[in-house]
């Protein structure tokens, strides 16, 4: 009798180490940090266990931790004391993201900061942008004078990377030209141009407060029944200029990272999103799950076709990595 002997690879630990396809490293992971404007507060996020509000003046801490435990990239959401219709806080030069990474860079020269370049934590509307008066909708070409003076005044900050999360049409190429006229032509565009209108999304709003006052954002993010549309966005921010793209969320949408990797030599980025993280740690909480889920979730996003991963999960799955458990 002939057949395949498929466990011939699988029979001893350091056999299925030889051949493991897909591996996690800390190298692929960024961390989300929230910070605010009011001071001496460091509040947990009721609905993201484990994740909190963190105040610039208690911001060292937490960057000492995730510099010591060897995570090498973070992203900054802000989280302003004034918000109003246009979003000004945005664009401030020492605004709560600006202020942030100037203090991460002074701090950990050589940790790569990611600055959240959009609106919605900062306008009094929770919209990622201008709204008309008339259709009561983000008015899409007023609003990209603003990303293109948010994005400035990032770069201006020390900001590594700039990562427009708005998805208006044509941010990626006005974004770039603002940059190269004011000399930043150096500072790569991460875009999150492949970012579906997502019920996953909930948990991050209560930790940004920028849940929407009206209607929704359907008529600027992806339809989740959508999947070519993935890729007309891909070449339209390719071609415009993006270094890197993002794919929101993960886990839902595994399918379109492969269609996005099959499809591009870009840097990909899969943001592994507050919902997912809630729904985990709640089922590991529970006794559900086993917490080896959340590398199994991981790797699902690596094998997929990510190269690195935005994960609230970031300072846990290093703790494995440095223990030598991943």
């Amino acid at each position: 009798m002939k057949f395949d002997r498929h466990r011939r690879l699988r029979k001893s630990e350091f056999m299925r180490d030889l051949v493991r396809e897909t591996s996690l490293r800390k190298d692929d992971l960024i961390y989300p940090i929230f910070v605010v404007e009011r001071d001496n507060v460091k509040k947990e996020i009721p609905s993201m266990k484990g994740v909190y509000q963190i105040s610039l003046n208690l911001l060292e801490e937490e960057l000492k931790e995730v510099y010591e435990l060897g995570i090498k990239s973070v992203i900054f959401f802000g989280v302003p004391n004034h918000k109003d219709d246009v979003g000004s806080g945005a664009y401030d030069e020492n605004g709560i993201v600006q202020e942030a990474c100037k203090l991460s860079k002074k701090l950990y020269p050589d940790l790569i900061v990611i600055l959240d370049t959009c609106l919605c934590e900062y306008t009094d509307h929770g919209h990622c942008g201008v709204i008309d008066p008339k259709t009561r909708d983000v008015d899409n070409d007023k609003t990209l004078p603003l990303l293109i003076e948010t994005a400035v005044s990032q770069a201006k900050a020390g900001a590594d990377i700039i990562a427009p999360s708005n998805m208006m049409d044509g941010f990626v190429t006005e974004i770039r030209k603002g940059l190269d006229d004011a000399g930043f032509y150096h500072v790569p565009i991460m875009s999150y141009g492949i970012k579906y209108a997502s019920k996953f999304y909930g948990p991050f709003r209560d930790a940004a407060e920028s849940t929407p006052s009206f209607g929704d954002r359907r008529t600027y993010q992806m339809d989740p029944a959508n999947r070519l549309e993935a890729l007309r966005e891909l070449e339209s921010d390719t071609r415009e200029g993006a270094d890197m793209m993002i794919v929101k969320p993960a886990l839902s949408y595994l399918d379109i990272i492969r269609d996005v990797r099959n499809n591009s030599n870009l840097p990909i980025i899969a943001y592994n999103v507050s919902g997912e993280y809630s729904m985990t740690v709640n089922a590991i909480e529970q006794g559900l799950l086993d917490e080896d889920v959340i590398v199994e979730q991981m790797l699902s996003i690596k094998r997929a076709g990510a190269d690195m991963i935005i994960t609230y999960f970031a300072k846990d799955l290093c703790k494995k990595i440095n223990e030598g458990a991943i």
